[in-house]
């Protein structure tokens, strides 16, 4: 680099003959000697081809962080070769920090930093420099960039950022084994100096662990570290910049050490007897007592199996471990009676579960210990000599019959007396009693087996020294039948037989039933009655399988001679007594076809023609049927015919009523009343249901008397206008009743315009107002209508 420099300076002397000014700096300051070369035209020049050479060359200025003297810090100093010192040339600076952090002299080109610099915070500045005629304003150089780089000082100490740190390691591990890996971190820079190397160092933990100063390994330093003396360890940790020598800045932190457990401790029994006192009365499967091996390691290390060594006792009792507390739970595998056995003494055998194959040499991993049991005495109830007593009884035995006894003893040192009696929850309709001493069971009751087969009952058995200590057995009692049914038919038969029967031929099948139980082998027999055996009509084979056939002796038979014939069947049983009954079977005659299928046991058929068949009975009721129809036909057009003639002829012209079923129909109903029923007054008795209204309910006729035809019209329409007002089948809104004649002795006279002598005028209309609510709608009207006229007529 330094002949390279050289050599281009030499090559400016010889082809320009201009002088090169170096940069001045600092002593710490890097002298740029590389050349540029631009060709610029300049003013005051005789040629304009003249060649121009830059003077002005730099690499990169350094400063000093953290400066702090009291006058701004010369940083370097800018110069071209056409500046001839006479004041001519102005320098000027941009970029970063230009005017806030750097300032330049506009006439010498001196740099000078005018604060104090942090290199963690901005390490370098990047600026540009323009040297510029004075008069012209125009640039004598291009625009050059240059670097001002900021120089470190040791200003930080090193930092742990990860900690404080925890770690662990295995208790008993060899000298330098792996505990962790610490790292400190310098902000100076590391290229140069020594401000940025870190050594480590303990300063607490010394002898148990030690760190590698470059790179902040921690290892063990002792051997057969033990958990159980002690577990936790705080290691304190320095970092020293500087390489660590004197002056150098420095940071601790702090590594917590645990030593993690292995099994390196068998378990140990604190004593090697152990006493334990159990009532004989204890239940099998309770805990009788526990027992505990101590263990110093921790967790799955700690964990203890107990098992009992076999010899005496073994098959008694049982230990498990509990899971929370690591004891021996001793648990009863068989009843213990003091009477038989007053102690038992037995080993119990500790194992870890978990071994580590490290420390096989330290010995077995297991303690063993005697566990002696002493048993204590319990008053006990008494014990019956059997779970379940069965015993047998034959029904209708004599009351006070015994049939069976029960047996209980005290069992204790001190027997006691024993006293029975029934429970009386299990044998509530007391068909047994029971002596209170003996035991004995005896029949209450009558017994029947075909209401009660069998009876179920608890006995009761105490001691009299204890009363309150007993005991409870079941007794079954099976009761044997005594054979009193005698066996009958088991179903009710239906039996038939064809009128073209032949002898021998089986009608029925037939088996028997016994409501005794009856015993295995049993046969039933059947045979006919001594006085049916006379009638040679029918006979009973026994076919020696408790069913038997019903057989035809004759050869045909007629049902107009007999249509039923009674046959006697006698059945007995094989039990002692021999129980026996007659069952006497209905046998029916019957029409049968050439192959035996029954056609009819009817006695009407008897009395059918022989060639009728079943096509012409259809027909005759076809028949009968069309008939029926065709004279209710008539009937109906007979009676619509009779009402024809009750109805008004079409040129028949009279004043007629319209009514209307609701207020609003008007002019535009057209609907007449039936003048033919005033015509007729006896039709309308027929008719007793309002034309103006549709029902609900059918309502009964109302009894009146017959309208005789010569009455007036008048008390005729009063008669209904009086029905109407009381009739409850009336609608709830105003209905008209309509008539078409109005009698003559009518106080309104006529309302009709046909023959009326005066004008409409002349008419005085008040005394509608006296006929009532029916016509106030028309005294309203008209008296309207009059009170008009006459304020006209004024």
């Amino acid at each position: 680099m330094l002949t390279r420099n050289c050599l281009s300076l030499l090559l400016w002397v010889l082809f320009d003959g201009g002088l090169l000014t170096p940069l001045q700096s600092q002593p710490q300051q890097t002298l740029a000697t590389e050349s540029r070369k631009n060709v610029f035209i300049m003013p005051g020049r005789q040629s304009p081809a003249q060649r121009v050479k830059r003077g002005w060359v730099w690499n990169q200025f350094f400063v000093l962080e953290e400066y702090m003297g009291s006058e701004p810090q010369y940083v370097g100093k800018l110069h071209s070769d056409l500046d001839k010192g006479v004041g001519s040339v102005k320098y000027t600076l941009s970029g970063d920090g230009a005017g806030t952090v750097f300032t330049i002299d506009e006439t010498t080109g001196d740099i000078h930093a005018i604060r104090s610099l942090d290199r963690e915070e901005k390490p370098f500045y990047t600026l540009r420099a323009q040297a510029v005629d004075i008069h012209t304003r125009k640039p004598l150089e291009p625009e050059s960039e240059f670097i001002i780089k900021v120089q470190d000082i040791n200003d930080n100490e090193p930092k742990f950022l990860d900690g404080p740190y925890v770690a662990s390691v295995p208790e008993m591990s060899p000298v330098g084994a792996y505990v962790l890996q610490v790292k400190a971190t310098d902000a100076d820079d590391p290229t140069y100096g020594n401000s940025a190397r870190v050594v480590y160092s303990i300063l607490q933990g010394q002898p148990y662990f030690s760190i590698d100063p470059k790179t902040g390994v921690i290892r063990t330093a002792l051997p057969n570290m033990d958990r159980e003396v002690k577990e936790q360890y705080q290691v304190l940790i320095q970092a020293k910049d500087m390489g660590g020598q004197l002056g150098g800045l420095a940071g601790t932190t702090t590594v917590n050490i645990t030593l993690t457990d292995v099994n390196d401790n068998p378990p140990r029994f604190p004593k090697s007897i152990f006493h334990l006192k159990v009532p004989e009365s204890s239940v099998v499967g309770s805990a009788i007592g526990r027992i505990r091996a101590v263990d110093p390691d921790f967790g799955k290390n700690a964990e203890i199996e107990y098992n009992i060594v076999p010899g005496d006792g073994g098959n008694l009792f049982d230990i498990v471990t509990d899971e929370d507390t690591q004891e021996g739970v001793i648990k009863l595998k068989k009843p213990l009676d003091f009477e038989t056995k007053k102690a038992y003494t037995f080993k119990v055998e500790a194992s870890n579960l978990h071994l580590d194959h490290r420390f096989h040499s330290v010995g077995p991993f297991k303690d063993t210990a005697t566990v002696k049991i002493n048993v204590l005495d319990v008053d006990e109830p008494p014990v019956f000599s059997k779970p379940l007593y069965t015993m047998e009884v034959y029904e209708d035995t004599p009351v006070g019959t015994i049939i069976g006894a029960v047996t209980a003893q005290d069992l204790d040192v001190g027997s006691s007396a024993i006293r029975y009696f029934i429970d009386w929850k299990s044998d509530g309709d007391s068909y047994f009693t029971i002596d209170g001493t003996e035991g004995t069971i005896a029949t209450n009751e009558l017994l029947d087996r075909e209401s009660t087969p069998q009876y179920n009952f608890s006995i009761i058995a105490s001691k009299i020294s204890n009363p309150s200590l007993t005991s409870k057995v079941n007794v079954l009692i099976n009761v044997l039948d005594v054979n009193e049914f005698p066996p009958e038919i088991s179903v009710p038969y239906e039996t038939a037989v064809c009128e073209n029967a032949k002898p021998g031929q089986v009608i029925q099948i037939i088996s028997a039933a016994d409501r005794d139980l009856s015993p295995a082998g049993q046969q039933f027999s059947f045979r006919l009655s001594p006085e049916a055996a006379i009638k040679p009509n029918f006979t009973v084979r026994d076919y020696r399988n408790n069913t038997a056939g019903i057989e035809t002796r004759r050869n045909g038979y007629s049902r107009r001679q007999q249509e039923f014939y009674f046959l006697p069947v006698v059945i007995e049983d094989s039990s002692y007594p021999v129980q026996s009954s007659t069952n006497t079977m209905t046998i029916r005659v019957c029409r049968c076809d050439s192959d035996g299928s029954i056609l009819s046991c009817n006695v009407e058929a008897i009395f059918l023609p022989v060639g009728l068949s079943t096509g012409a009975l259809i027909a005759i009721l076809l028949c009968i049927v069309i008939l029926l129809a065709i004279v209710v036909l008539y009937v109906a057009l007979r009676r619509q015919k009779k009402k024809d003639t009750l109805m008004t002829s079409k040129e028949d012209i009279r004043d007629n009523v319209i009514h209307y079923d609701d207020e609003g129909g008007g002019e535009e109903d057209t609907q007449a009343f039936d003048i033919g029923a005033l015509r007729n007054p006896k039709v309308i008795e027929d008719n007793k249901i309002r034309r103006d209204i549709k029902p609900d309910t059918l309502c009964l006729p109302r009894q009146r008397p017959p309208v005789e035809d010569n009455t007036d019209i008048r008390d005729f329409i009063n008669q209904r206008l009086q029905e109407n007002d009381v009739d409850p089948t009336a609608p709830p809104y105003d209905s008209l009743a309509t008539y078409a004649y109005e009698g003559d002795g009518s106080v309104a006279e006529s309302l009709s315009s046909i023959d009326s002598r005066t004008t409409e005028a002349d008419q005085d209309y008040d005394y509608l107002a006296d006929w009532g609510p029916r016509f106030k709608v028309l005294a309203d009207m008209f008296g309207e209508e009059e009170s008009y006229n006459s304020d006209k007529v004024t």
